[in-house]
């Protein structure tokens, strides 16, 4: 029982395992917190400190060159589910020059020249810093395969590349946390309603968003092949229930410092004699 909100680990109760079925999942719940929106934010805000502390350890041990561990981020999800306001809210809680966020738009000629997954890793992030993936090569197995932008044998090969990519990266010491934020249509709808409304929104509304709406059952089943076939011991995938933005919020920052807690990144040990530096400083 955790001291905060938490009486499961999000860890276990929102990770993608065998069975899964993205329809089981209910975009309002708040699986595992015991408590509401005040008490979800209160928590938020008490978890920033340890958060920041873990990553500026994870940045400090790179730099002395103690440790090459990194975390990687994906944010999957249907537009307006929160991606956003996790990189604000949760990532945004930590020291800035130890994080490389990449948002994937459409690929650009060069990169379509390439492999998908080409410019996927030219962006993984160095050790010692948290790396976000607004969007990420889950696009080329989602859109791809919804809007046919790639043949169906393409498509099934790019779930076995996929799965290798990932294991190379976790190999190489950058832990993996893949989530997809789970809305329902039905609140997407209010909050793309939301943009229109409000002029100062309105540069966040895309058009195209009320024509992928059209396409939603598409989407959940090829979210619900791509969890199946690349939610793995190495990279598995968190399906978070995102109607509720704080528990959205509350839930990813959860998953992050578990991450964290595990590689349990420590201070480097001064390369200097300590002692002797004081004595040279107070006589300066």
């Amino acid at each position: 029982m955790s001291a905060h909100g938490w009486h499961a680990d999000p860890s276990e109760i929102l990770r993608v395992a065998d069975g899964f079925r993205l329809s089981d999942v209910d975009p309002d719940g708040t699986p595992g917190y015991r408590g509401g929106k005040q008490h979800g934010v209160k928590d938020l805000a008490a978890r920033v400190h340890e958060l920041d502390e873990l990553q500026e350890r994870l940045w400090a041990g790179s730099r002395a060159g103690d440790r090459q561990d990194a975390v990687l981020l994906v944010l999957q999800a249907m537009d307006s589910a929160g991606k956003g306001g996790i990189v604000r809210h949760v990532v945004g809680g930590v020291d800035p020059q130890g994080v490389e966020l990449a948002a994937f738009k459409s690929p650009t000629e060069e990169e379509l020249a390439h492999d998908f997954l080409w410019r996927i890793e030219r962006r993984l992030p160095a050790p010692g810093y948290i790396g976000v993936f607004d969007r990420s090569h889950y696009e080329d197995v989602l859109i791809g395969k919804v809007r046919s932008f790639a043949e169906p044998d393409e498509i099934e090969r790019r779930y076995g590349a996929i799965n290798d990519f990932e294991q190379r990266v976790v190999a190489s010491g950058t832990r993996i946390v893949k989530v997809m934020l789970h809305i329902s249509p039905e609140e997407q709808k209010e909050r793309l309603m939301e943009r229109l409304e409000r002029p100062d929104k309105h540069w966040k509304y895309n058009p195209g968003d009320v024509d992928e709406r059209m396409l939603w059952p598409r989407y959940m089943a090829a979210y619900q092949t791509a969890l199946e076939r690349t939610s793995t011991d190495a990279a598995p995938w968190y399906v978070v229930p995102a109607n509720h933005k704080w528990y959205a919020r509350l839930a990813v920052q959860e998953l992050l410092l578990g991450v964290l807690q595990d590689i349990d990144p420590r201070w480097p040990e001064a390369d200097f004699d300590v002692e002797a530096e004081k004595r040279r400083l107070a006589a300066s």
